[in-house]
């Protein structure tokens, strides 16, 4: 399993624009990434101007469809100007959860 981290900061006053931005990549990774096995976004409950985002994909051809998907262009159009410093993303190999056994 390949996983993304993401930490998003924005710009203060543009928090629910961000938040917007990213449930509009949930809901495309919703109706269209069968290979995308988990996509979540969470924001800091102490500091509304930061995000996170955790991805777990099935393989990296489904990585690479999810970072090369028009909603990700999308979203990364919305934020590039209302982003506080760099995305800072985090790339790995799961090597462990807790989810359901098969």
């Amino acid at each position: 399993m390949l996983t993304i981290t993401a930490v998003i900061r924005a710009k203060k006053g543009h928090e629910a624009t961000m938040r917007q931005a990213l449930l509009d990549v949930v809901d495309h990774v919703r109706a269209n990434e069968p290979s995308t096995i988990g996509y979540y976004v969470s924001q800091d409950a102490s500091d509304p101007c930061v995000f996170a985002t955790y991805e777990r994909y099935l393989d990296q051809a489904a990585m690479d469809r999810h970072n090369n998907s028009p909603a990700v262009a999308r979203f990364f159009d919305v934020a590039k100007s209302i982003l506080d410093g760099d995305v800072i993303l985090v790339s790995a190999n799961e090597i462990a959860s807790k989810g359901d056994a098969k």
